[in-house]
């Protein structure tokens, strides 16, 4: 009994790990189409080592603890109103929502290929919207829960982190230069491979996070945004997380 209370008690430190870099978040490619999709400057991904082991069960304390760590808050910065500012005051709670990751191949996209979604071609295939001009059978099936095709990939999978990555890839930020094929959103949509056998693997606790101070929600925005999200990426084995987030708006126009 007494051990189960020292869990529940266990608190968390971290260290910053400033020279672990994301290939995601260098490769020109991959950067002048997060440019066209207003997401430049706008989404980045931070790497801390923590001190004990992690459950997902602890998945509460864990993110409460990274929120309250000196080390974590003086290297972390919110945007409010196109401007980096810091945390500057005490997070009081952090709200956690378990993120599928089971899902690791890119098959999980195949329904899309083939239900009236993208001519033979990959090309997306447009569609009329009474408020959006320029709408397309893509942005329909990731948003409108109305839409026939809504559920052609399937509920539960739609909750995956791979998918939840790709959507918000296609839909971007606030003046997003949608892409006319699914090509490049597919391609951004990375997976995680062991360096050493080249197979795709699941080794990571996904977890969707907001925060909150005495006066309300605070990270990663202060009022809820689809396209403003943060993810905590647990690496139970490394004793690695990283801190990945998008700040609705709009993006650099220089790579």
């Amino acid at each position: 009994m007494a051990r189960e209370e020292d869990a529940f008690e266990q608190t968390f430190s971290f260290i910053p790990l400033h020279t672990k870099t994301f290939t995601f978040l260098q490769d020109k490619d991959t950067l002048a189409r997060l440019m066209k999709w207003s997401m430049l400057g706008r989404i980045s991904a931070q790497s801390y080592s923590f001190d004990h082991s992690f459950s997902s069960y602890n998945s509460g304390k864990f993110a409460l603890c990274f929120f309250k760590d000196p080390e974590v808050v003086s290297s972390l910065r919110k945007m409010e109103a196109g401007v980096w500012v810091p945390l500057d005051k005490p997070v009081v709670s952090v709200s956690v929502e378990p993120v599928p990751c089971t899902k690791v191949s890119m098959e999980l996209f195949d329904p899309i290929y083939s239900c009236g979604i993208l001519r033979p071609t990959g090309h997306v295939v447009k569609c009329f919207h009474d408020v959006y001009p320029d709408y397309d059978e893509l942005r329909q099936m990731l948003q409108d829960e109305d839409s026939e095709r809504y559920y052609v990939v399937g509920r539960e999978e739609r909750g995956e982190f791979l998918f939840r990555l790709f959507k918000h890839l296609c839909l971007g930020g606030e003046l997003c230069q949608y892409e006319d094929a699914i090509d490049p959103y597919i391609s951004t949509t990375n997976v995680q491979k062991d360096p050493e056998t080249k197979k795709i693997s699941v080794v990571s606790t996904v977890i969707k996070i907001c925060v909150f101070d005495k006066s309300g929600r605070c990270y990663p925005g202060t009022r809820e945004e689809e396209q403003t999200f943060a993810y905590l990426i647990v690496d139970p084995y490394k004793r690695h997380v990283t801190l990945f987030c998008h700040f609705y708006g709009v993006g650099e126009f220089t790579v």
